[in-house]
């Protein structure tokens, strides 16, 4: 039986861009895009976990507001169940630590990236979202 793994992602929106955060070729999934976040440790919430995760990993703070999208996705490593928040910089600019590269992009130019499946549904509704 496959373990589940519980992850947040932060789809992190300023002046009218959304933030995309390329995976390290080290750590599984190598190469791919997603939005930046990380496990949900044990007894955490979702948004408590996202505002540790970004601290960490992009030595910024954001403000969690609601959720984008849940998704299930089954990876050979595991069962990835990603929840994604709206989230908005309120102190710092984002920096590399874990990932080698990001793009600021608008939301009709998401599909261009190649993304981490669990991702792609946020994706799509994101530019659903934001077509009009």
């Amino acid at each position: 039986m496959k373990k589940d793994i519980h992850v947040v992602g932060a789809v992190i929106i300023d002046n009218g861009r959304i933030l995309c955060a390329k995976r390290g070729m080290e750590k599984s999934l190598p190469g791919l895009w997603e939005f930046p976040g990380g496990k949900i440790e044990q007894g955490e919430t979702p948004q408590e976990s996202l505002r540790r995760e970004i601290q960490e990993e992009m030595h910024c703070e954001v403000e969690i507001g609601e959720q984008v999208e849940h998704t299930s996705y089954e990876y050979d490593f595991g069962i990835v169940h990603l929840q994604t928040y709206y989230c908005k910089l309120t102190k710092g600019t984002p920096v590399l630590t874990e990932h080698t590269e990001i793009k600021w992009l608008a939301a009709h130019e998401l599909p261009s990236l190649d993304w981490a499946p669990a991702d792609i549904p946020a994706i799509e509704k994101l530019a659903a979202t934001f077509a009009n």
